[in-house]
């Protein structure tokens, strides 16, 4: 009889603790990978910055690295305007996020920490918060809301339906879909990959229907092949949506 038994989504983005102390602390695989990912992004830093006249090697793919970032996207969504402290931010922001996406297709430990939706709230919090603070220090509290809410150009009758609506946009929905676009995009990937490879598993154990296994093995392929695209994609748009955002907090233009 054919029968195959797929975990449920618990069990998918939920670990057990190496270390835990009631409900105190945990440290577990999500916790693992936040730490490995801090490693790395510093890595990134360290070998940018050594002396060489002449890159090689690490060192070249993170000079590579840092200036793809600084080019494609601070300089396209901020160029120079508080470019001294936001560069930094933005490419450990970049690489975090990378890292922490990137470990979906590591053996062993196959896992998004992005998969949970906590770290995705914390960063686009983070972020929320940059953004509307360097918006308040340069327009000021009244100017940055009239900059914020009240488009140019709308006749006033219909300000009463365009401030509240600019509202929920700019102040409530933005950093809610700041965290949804990374969260469930990683969640969904990571979904897919357990689904076919629990389904190979099952085609590979049921006799007869070892003939099938070639389809779920392809796409257990395919969609790792992807999600190495979507790890990168997803940092990339997180990032470059705080810079858009950033960008349209400081400027003195609509």
């Amino acid at each position: 009889m054919f029968a195959l038994e797929f975990p449920p989504l618990s069990h998918i983005v939920n670990w057990p603790g190496f270390i835990a102390d009631g409900e105190i602390y945990e440290v577990n695989k999500v916790v693992l990978i936040y730490g490995f990912a801090v490693v790395l992004t510093s890595m990134i830093f360290i070998l940018g910055n050594k002396k060489q006249l002449v890159p090689t090697g690490a060192q070249n793919l993170a000079e590579i690295s840092v200036e793809f970032v600084d080019q494609q996207l601070i300089e396209p969504t901020i160029g120079h305007t508080e470019r001294r402290w936001l560069s930094p931010f933005m490419l450990s922001l970049f690489f975090y996020i990378f890292f922490t996406n990137i470990f979906e297709v590591i053996p062993i430990i196959q896992m998004p920490a992005n998969a949970r939706i906590a770290l995705p709230l914390f960063l686009a919090l983070l972020s929320y918060v940059i953004y509307h603070g360097a918006g308040f220090k340069e327009h000021g509290p009244l100017g940055y809301l009239k900059h914020t809410m009240v488009p140019p150009g709308v006749p006033a009758a219909l300000l009463i339906l365009v401030v509240p609506i600019e509202f929920v946009s700019k102040f409530l929905v933005q950093p809610f879909s700041h965290t949804v676009r990374l969260f469930a995009n990683l969640l969904a990937g990571h979904i897919l990959l357990v689904t076919f490879a629990v389904l190979s598993a099952g085609l590979w154990t049921l006799n007869w229907t070892v003939i099938f296994l070639p389809l779920p093995v392809f796409a257990v392929v395919f969609f790792t092949a992807f999600e190495l695209m979507v790890s990168f994609l997803q940092a990339y748009v997180f990032t470059l949506l705080f810079g858009v955002y950033f960008g349209a907090a400081v400027s003195h233009e609509h």
